[in-house]
């Protein structure tokens, strides 16, 4: 495993200028996913994985052009050891082009612009853009490798939604990737009482150093954040009636915006940059905040006391779809890398370099990249304490039409970040 590490710290300098170049992210950041972390053996397709072809009758264009979070389709170009796309285009003749945006709102604005293929977009951007009508829906019979896929996210809300009426969800996209928004700490502030729950984040409180967590704690900048402070007020205030943290009355929402007031006099900074992050944990002496397991990993590998957990409360996460504009102008291509996306070692491969979960789990065994633990660390286990992003919406999800809007969000975060 050092040689895969010993090639990112080659990488870190370039990839923070393509992450600082851009804004906010989510996932990742909670509105993107991580960034790109590199590792350490040649991506090359292998002689089982699936080649992506089409039906004869189905003329491939010669290329295909994707919107995607940094990192997520790699030529080989910032690292040579990690190549998914080159077999690819040898094999169709689909040249892939790549605009990367930081943030789910940018894939949005991307996608209503037009001219891009196909957008890996996470469940705060999906729903937004299939009920804008930006995305077709998919034939998954031209996806023969989709019952390969996680059988939690073959059906997933937020690409599966009947958008005709006749009681059938379709598709409209396919499974890409998934990771959770973990609590990192410092294990040498909290020594042998780590953290189980998110106060340490959201109350003021004395931490096992002996100091107040205030000026030492970091949160998240994108809106999807409100649905952190309403996961932690849905396990201490049941009396609220949260029950899922992305369907939220007024007061609901209101009591999530005042906790993160509250939290706003403990930050030390508001981070959508996870070498940024990195760094503050390195020399900025911060205590915890909400992480990805990307820089969790990371640190932990190169010897910084840091140590990573999904509390008691559970987590956010993200869930990617690659999904397929509705006015693509190269649909057989697209059709072809979803189905190229799908295969065991690409998918392995993805996992070691972001610090993801693969969709297909077969792809968690027998990868080098990856290693045996691979998918364990990046939070194989924990699927069923992960509320995965959502766009929220003014349908409550029961037939109330109460709850508070995206929008809404995007207006009242921005105010607490300012102080108002």
């Amino acid at each position: 495993m050092k040689s895969k590490w010993f090639v990112l710290f080659s990488a870190l300098v370039l990839a923070s200028l393509v992450l600082s170049a851009c804004g906010g992210a989510a996932p990742a950041t909670s509105e993107a996913p991580p960034p790109a972390a590199p590792t350490d053996a040649p991506a090359a397709a292998p002689t089982d994985a699936p080649a992506p072809t089409e039906a004869p009758s189905m003329e491939l264009e010669g290329e295909v052009s994707i919107v995607a979070w940094p990192g997520y389709i790699e030529r080989g170009e910032t690292d040579p050891n990690y190549d998914w796309v080159t077999e690819f285009e040898a094999q169709t003749g689909c040249m892939v082009s790549v605009k990367t945006a930081a943030t789910s709102d940018e894939m949005v604005a991307l996608m209503n612009e037009g001219g891009f293929d196909l957008v890996t977009a996470s469940g705060d951007a999906s729903n937004r853009l299939i009920a804008a009508g930006k995305i077709q829906s998919i034939d998954i019979s031209r996806i023969p490798s989709y019952d390969k896929i996680d059988p939690r996210l073959q059906n997933a809300p937020w690409h599966t939604v009947d958008m005709d009426g006749d009681g059938t969800p379709e598709h409209y996209g396919v499974p890409y990737s998934s990771g959770q928004n973990v609590l990192m700490y410092n294990t040498d502030i909290f020594s042998d009482q780590p953290p189980t729950s998110w106060n340490v984040v959201f109350e003021e409180t004395v931490l096992p150093d002996g100091q107040s967590n205030k000026g030492r704690i970091q949160a998240y900048d994108g809106p999807i954040y409100v649905a952190d402070a309403a996961l932690y007020l849905m396990y201490h205030q049941p009396e609220l009636g949260i029950e899922n943290p992305y369907q939220l009355t007024r007061d609901q929402f209101n009591a999530a915006i005042e906790l993160l007031r509250q939290q706003r006099t403990l930050i030390n900074r508001y981070w959508h940059d996870a070498f940024v992050q990195m760094d503050d944990f390195r020399n900025e002496g911060v205590a915890a905040s909400s992480s990805w397991p990307f820089q969790a990993n990371l640190l932990k590998f190169e010897g910084a006391p840091i140590e990573k957990v999904v509390p008691v409360e559970g987590a956010t996460g993200w869930a990617d779809t690659t999904m397929m504009h509705v006015d693509a102008e190269h649909p057989n291509c697209a059709y072809a890398w979803m189905e190229w996306s799908l295969n065991p070692k690409l998918q392995g491969d993805l996992a070691a370099w972001f610090q993801n979960v693969p969709v297909r789990l077969d792809a968690c065994e027998g990868n080098e990249l990856l290693g045996p633990d691979g998918c364990v660390n990046n939070g194989l286990n924990d699927f069923d304490k992960i509320w995965w992003w959502r766009t929220p919406t003014a349908d409550c999800g029961d037939g109330r039409m109460e709850c508070v809007p995206y929008h809404e969000w995007v207006t009242a975060y921005i105010a607490v970040i300012g102080g108002r």
